[in-house]
């Protein structure tokens, strides 16, 4: 409830900042795990935050690495709840001889390393971890299938690599933690229990990003990508939600009135389908609304893109939190509207 202590991870992250930013809104105090004291800054500093004016609400704890034994000890120590979403993303600069060690066993030993601690204190009664939509099917299927429809449920074997590109090493690191904090579970029998968000691709403004070179990070680089005119190097799944949704479930799922031990896939689908998000249609959003910045040469809106259709079930997720998620719509004017924000202030 409102005014318990959670700790959440991976604050200064597009998805985390705005997860804290919810959390704080929502009456929450916090105690932020940081890699150093700079990142704390960085949120201090942050005008967004700022403008909340909730910093009584706010305390940080340095976590210099959470692969080691015992990482969150301190930081668990009088928590009610836990949210974690740190964990590594792809960057396009991992060599294959570092896909293990940079991406899989970071994912992996945060998240165990989180439970065991959680299980050392007798305060926590609710874990929030962010999966993904890639954890719950091989990666080959996630490059099209389709003919089959991804429910929360659905669950693929730990992958043993070896791994033809980062992606695929990404997405082992996911499935990997799903199925081995699920084992965990099933073993330990904790006291507490725990929830899975499965967002797809993430898309909505970042208010960590200050400069409009910067807006093309991440997932928001895919529609952006096309908006400004560039074509996208390869196809990509037709999956995509508004930052604000997950950031959403990720407070929401902290509720007792929320079932635990349960997994929430977060990702749009238009009304009475399963037919998720349409990439190319970024240019036509943006020629309806924003045709000023199109017709003055900000948005070229000339890139291509070809999309993998895929099926992920969201019916579930938005009954049990009881919001609909987000049109592609919303999406594309958050990004584009931010970077279109920061190109004025330029």
């Amino acid at each position: 409830m409102p005014s318990d202590l959670i700790l959440i991870t991976g604050v200064t992250g597009h998805l985390g900042f705005r997860t804290l930013i919810l959390a704080l809104q929502a009456g929450y105090r916090v105690r932020a795990a940081v890699r150093s004291q700079s990142k704390a800054e960085t949120i201090l500093s942050n005008p967004v935050f700022k403008t909340l004016n909730r910093s009584s609400q706010l305390s940080f704890i340095i976590v210099p690495d959470l692969t080691v034994s015992g990482a969150y000890d301190e930081a668990v120590k009088g928590v009610n709840h836990v949210i974690h979403i740190a964990s590594p993303i792809t960057n396009g600069q991992t060599a294959p001889e570092e896909f293990q060690e940079k991406l899989i066993t970071p994912a992996v030993k945060g998240t165990i390393g989180m439970l065991e601690s959680a299980q050392k204190t007798n305060t926590v009664s609710r874990i929030v971890i962010t999966s993904s939509v890639v954890a719950q099917i091989p990666v080959a299927d996630f490059m099209g299938r389709p003919d089959y429809v991804v429910e929360a449920s659905t669950r693929t074997a730990t992958p043993t690599g070896p791994f033809n590109n980062e992606f695929e090493a990404y997405a082992a690191s996911k499935v990997t933690a799903l199925n081995k904090t699920e084992k965990w579970i099933a073993d330990r029998q904790p006291s507490f229990s725990v929830v899975h968000i499965h967002p797809s691709f993430i898309i909505g403004r970042d208010d960590l990003i200050t400069r409009s070179q910067n807006v093309m990070t991440g997932t928001n680089a895919v529609p952006l990508r096309v908006v400004l005119g560039n074509d996208a190097p390869y196809p990509t799944p037709g999956l995509s939600v508004h930052n604000d949704d997950v950031a959403r479930a990720h407070v929401l799922a902290l509720d007792r009135t929320i079932q635990g031990n349960e997994s929430f896939i977060l990702s749009y689908n238009p009304e009475g389908t399963f037919d998720g998000t349409t990439w190319q249609n970024a240019t036509d959003i943006v020629a309806r609304e924003f045709p000023e910045a199109v017709a003055e040469g900000l948005l070229p809106n000339s890139g291509k893109i070809q999309t993998i259709p895929l099926r992920y079930d969201t019916r579930k997720t938005e009954e049990v939190f009881g919001f609909k998620h987000q049109s592609y719509v919303e999406q594309v004017k958050s990004v584009v509207g931010h970077y279109l924000e920061l190109v004025a202030q330029e």
